[in-house]
């Protein structure tokens, strides 16, 4: 098996997190839903104000997953991780770079002594799933998730 080095990204592998993650919008039958550019990864992470932290897998020195997560705040328990994605590529899955990545953001949680790690999978995802319980994960029931769009929130009138 070929090793898996997982290191924090750098600005020049926001091309490469940019595929994966239009890989991922492919994969979830909705690759008209990426709209976030490759211009905007790299000044949304490592701009002025930075508002999320990125790591990146790699086999061979090639990217071939990556984690995405940022800081949220509970009212009830203060400071937690929120997960917004972990993408391997395809040809990558099975190969133990998703373990590598959550066993890091796992370490990164407790090291930073936050409250919670946080995410959110997709119901009809089974591999996924089948990945989240190997960690004992809780999958809450109880939460209904809520959004306002983009045009949502332009179109707002105060």
């Amino acid at each position: 098996m070929q090793a898996v080095h997982i290191r924090p990204s750098v600005i020049t592998d926001m091309e490469a997190v940019h595929a994966l993650i239009h890989e991922l919008a492919v994969f979830e039958q909705a690759p008209d839903e990426h709209s976030c550019s490759i211009e905007q990864l790299r000044e949304d992470g490592f701009g002025e104000r930075p508002v999320f932290e990125c790591w990146v897998a790699e086999i061979n020195e090639k990217i071939v997953g990556m984690m995405l997560f940022y800081v949220k705040y509970s009212t009830w328990k203060g400071k937690c991780i929120y997960l917004d994605d972990i993408i391997v590529t395809e040809k990558a899955r099975g190969k133990g770079v998703g373990h590598v990545l959550l066993t890091q953001l796992i370490r990164i949680g407790r090291d930073r002594k936050m409250h919670r790690l946080e995410w959110q999978v997709l119901n009809w995802n089974e591999a996924a799933i089948r990945f989240y319980e190997k960690y004992g994960v809780d999958f809450d029931q109880d939460w209904i998730n809520c959004r306002l769009t983009f045009a949502q929130l332009q179109a707002f009138a105060d």
